[in-house]
């Protein structure tokens, strides 16, 4: 290649970047195409939020970019705006169309508090909902007639891939049998929603379109698309999601286990969330992925931290009692994927000054924390810190601490909360998500799988550590959930150290998400396993002196050094 050729390459290379359409234009042409965001993710290899993303205002960058604007020009030239151009597709107020159904409303701070489990664990006369949000990128005509999933009859629409009746009228069996009046249908994921009544409706949204929400933050949708009866309910979540992707993976890299697990590590992030969108498919409420965030949860520096203090664990026993002891390093397996189930905030944090805890709300407390008076056998609480004073913890820290103060334990005083920002909470709003992880997770131990085992911790771990200021995810923006997360998997650590002191064993060393050390038998404390409810030997050694009391050389392998990410050695 000559010095110009090598000169236009260049220039080629740091060229303006693809300019796109507006975002609503974006909109309009997918829909006149009668395209689904699904059908343009599975196209272009995301996930539909993302889709939602791009008609919302963010832009997608590098390769998918050009392929993005690629498609967008092609739609553009196969279905130009102009006089006699047929529109969109909209609900309509016909009986034979699709009636003109509400946006789904925005949870209010009382209303979220109220969530605690997921909706299809309920049931749904007692939901307030009445009708739920009607996905209009979800339902289309069919040439021909397909029986419905309700009722059997023929039905002229498909809605989320399944033949249905979009008038509840054409529905026959459409109020069941003993069913209050004018209580809410029995959801489902693969219905859509209906009112219960033919009353006059107000103007109809437009297609897709969000719900009014009193406050900034794009949202990601898990409302179930309607009424159906439980018997005609599929098997709810993502079915074999990863091990159809690893499979996909090996066939592509012809059985090459090295490549195939590397091309699975680089997609973690967008397949982990594509994965959350599944699992939250029929949940009864949205969460904002991109919410307004106080200046405590964004870093002072471009290399910084934030203000949060996520207490973890660095903690050594000063003295062990005299003579030589043997100390077991135990791995706590799985300890971020555990740590997904903890009390998340839905929505956008609303700040509080001087007000007690409230159980229904979860995000970061300014605290004045209790001293602590048991350092010499068991670890502070709040982990290592110099400063005194007040500091901003996250809600795992904070509720330990108020669990330490009660009456069960009395091992401290109260914190003393100044200010909070929280919002409406479920400790269940990633359950589904840590289900399917976990149960991928054991059928790959089990078939001695380490392909799938690798790829399920790169997902809960990136999932984990890039929802902050990350570049790598750009669908979820929830820095207060990473320190969550986070401070609950250094929680769950600390109570495993309670468990055993309170048995009798020895605490020696908690460090980190998942290293305890111990002196005792400790199989009859926890159980041994790879499961995430277990804990397997990472080391033994010995430690002390005969006599002196002194720690002596621990002759401590196991490197316990703070990590960022857990070493779970699975």
């Amino acid at each position: 290649m000559s010095g110009f050729d090598a000169i236009d390459a260049l220039l080629a290379a740091v060229g303006p970047q693809v300019e796109l359409p507006p975002p609503d234009v974006r909109r309009e042409l997918r829909e006149r195409a009668r395209l689904s965001k699904a059908q343009v993710a599975r196209t272009l290899g995301v996930s539909p939020s993302t889709v939602g993303g791009w008609e919302s205002g963010r832009d997608p960058v590098d390769e998918t970019r050009k392929r993005y604007a690629y498609l967008l020009d092609g739609l553009a030239a196969k279905f130009p705006a102009g006089p006699g151009t047929e529109p969109p597709a909209s609900p309509s107020p016909s009986p034979s169309a699709s009636p003109s159904l509400p946006a789904s409303p925005s949870l209010s701070p009382s209303a979220e508090g109220e969530v605690e489990v997921e909706a299809e664990t309920e049931d749904a006369a007692e939901t307030e909902d009445a009708a739920e949000t009607e996905d209009a990128d979800d339902v289309e005509s069919l040439a021909a007639p397909e029986p419905c999933v309700l009722c059997g009859s023929p039905a002229g629409h498909r809605v989320a891939g399944f033949a249905q009746h979009l008038d509840p009228a054409d529905c026959r069996p459409a109020t069941a049998p003993g069913a209050r009046p004018g209580s809410a249908p029995e959801p489902s994921p693969h219905a859509t929603a209906v009112p219960p009544a033919p009353a006059p409706e107000p103007p109809a949204p437009v297609p897709g379109a969000v719900a009014p929400q009193g406050r900034s933050g794009t949202r990601r949708s898990g409302r179930p698309t309607g009424p159906a009866g439980r018997a005609f309910q599929e098997p709810h979540g993502p079915g074999d999601l990863i091990g159809e992707t690893v499979r996909a993976a090996l066939d592509e890299h012809r059985g090459d286990i090295d490549a195939a697990l590397a091309a699975l590590l680089k997609r973690a992030i967008p397949d982990a969330m594509r994965l959350l969108d599944e699992t939250r498919k029929g949940a009864r409420y949205d969460i904002v992925a991109h919410p307004w965030i106080p200046d405590i949860l964004r870093k002072q520096t471009s290399r910084g931290a934030d203000q949060v203090w996520e207490a973890r664990p660095k903690w050594t026993r000063r003295e062990l009692p005299p003579g030589r002891h043997e100390v077991t390093a135990l791995d706590i397996n799985g300890a971020y994927l555990s740590a997904l189930k903890t009390h998340l905030p839905l929505g956008q944090l609303e700040h509080t000054a001087g007000l007690p805890h409230d159980r229904r709300r979860a995000g970061v407390h300014l605290i004045t924390p209790p001293e602590w008076e048991h350092e010499a056998v068991l670890p502070n609480p709040i982990g290592n810190r110099d400063e005194p004073g007040p500091l901003w913890v996250t809600e795992p820290t904070l509720r330990l601490l108020l669990r330490l103060s009660g009456p069960k334990h009395a091992l401290c005083a109260p914190p003393e909360i100044h200010e909070s920002y929280t919002s409406g909470a479920t400790e269940n709003l990633l359950e589904k998500f840590r289900v399917v992880l976990k149960d991928a997770r054991d059928a790959a131990i089990a078939a001695d799988d380490e392909v799938t085992l690798e790829y399920v911790k790169a997902m809960y771990s990136k999932f984990v550590s890039t929802m902050g200021e990350s570049n790598y995810n750009r669908e979820l923006y929830r820095p207060d959930w990473m320190h969550i997360i986070r401070s609950q998997a250094f929680s769950n650590l600390w109570l495993k150290a309670l468990k055993a002191h309170d048995e009798g064993l020895t605490v020696v060393r908690a460090m980190g998400t998942d290293e305890l050390h111990v002196i005792g038998d400790w199989h009859r404390v926890f159980p041994e396993g790879r499961g995430v409810t277990e804990v397997k030997t990472k080391d033994v050694y010995t430690a002390g002196s005969d006599g002196t009391g002194d720690n002596g050389d621990t002759g401590d392998t196991s490197g316990t050094g703070d990590r960022d990410l857990p070493g779970e050695g699975e």
